[in-house]
């Protein structure tokens, strides 16, 4: 790929998994929360716009839910509400222990807690460097964050998403299961869904290869990663879907 796949990003959609913020456990580990916010901070920094969408799994799954007889929709929306419990912590420590202006915008509607999400409204936020954290997932049933964050992104004209795992990259197996597996620098979304690789679910990864909206994958666990992300730095992989060539 060019080199200009590599260049710092204006723009970003940080995409972060709830089980992370619980430290592996339910409900919220203030010490990973807190490295998180201070990476974020340092993006800011930098002069990139940030928004974030985050899970929901520290505190519920809908799909799990459904397993042990729950009905599926009402397990979804329990997880939804679980993601702005997740939400509001990352805006409480970017704001009081980086003093960094945070907008938490729901998709479904609680206005003591977070604005309505309005592209429009995110837009302008970012334009004036305000961090705005995504809540809610969609607002639908059935529909995963990871196929929220590549909505948002594309509805706010982010320029990349940046998918933040416990690993650094998208490799031919699961690296924690197979040691032999290799690591990706680059790869195309349609690779990804060809060989089934479990990166993000196949809806986010087709409205991203749609239109043709680049995700790195990347190691959130690495101290000052999301920084280097966000930079352009030759970190994790890249999935991308190259422009069609003029016939």
């Amino acid at each position: 790929m060019s080199g200009d796949e590599y260049s710092g990003y204006r723009r970003v959609l940080l995409k972060l998994g709830g089980e992370m913020f619980g430290g592996g456990s339910v409900g919220v580990d203030p010490d990973v929360v807190g490295t998180v916010a201070r990476q974020i901070a340092d993006v800011v920094a930098d002069g990139v716009e940030v928004a974030v969408v985050i899970g929901g799994g520290n505190f519920f799954r809908g799909a799990e839910l459904q397993q042990r007889g729950m009905e599926r929709a009402r397990g979804d929306y329990m997880s939804m509400l679980g993601t702005v419990m997740n939400c509001l912590a990352l805006q409480d420590f970017l704001e009081r222990e980086h003093g960094i202006d945070t907008r938490v915008m729901s998709a479904i509607t609680m206005g003591q807690v977070a604005e309505p999400y309005i592209p429009r409204r995110a837009m302008r936020h970012l334009e004036k460097s305000r961090v705005v954290i995504f809540g809610a997932g969609t607002g639908m049933p059935y529909f995963s964050t990871d196929t929220a964050a590549a909505q948002r992104a594309l509805e706010i004209g982010a320029e990349v998403v940046l998918m933040a795992k416990g690993v650094d990259g998208v490799y031919t197996a699961d690296p924690k299961t197979t040691p032999s597996a290799e690591r990706f620098e680059c790869i195309t979304h349609r690779e990804v869904l060809e060989r089934g690789l479990k990166v993000a679910d196949a809806t986010a990864f087709s409205l991203c290869m749609d239109n043709h909206m680049r995700i790195l994958v990347f190691n959130l666990l690495e101290e000052g990663n999301i920084a280097r992300a966000a930079g352009g730095a030759r970190i994790g992989t890249l999935v991308s879907t190259p422009a069609a060539r003029p016939v």
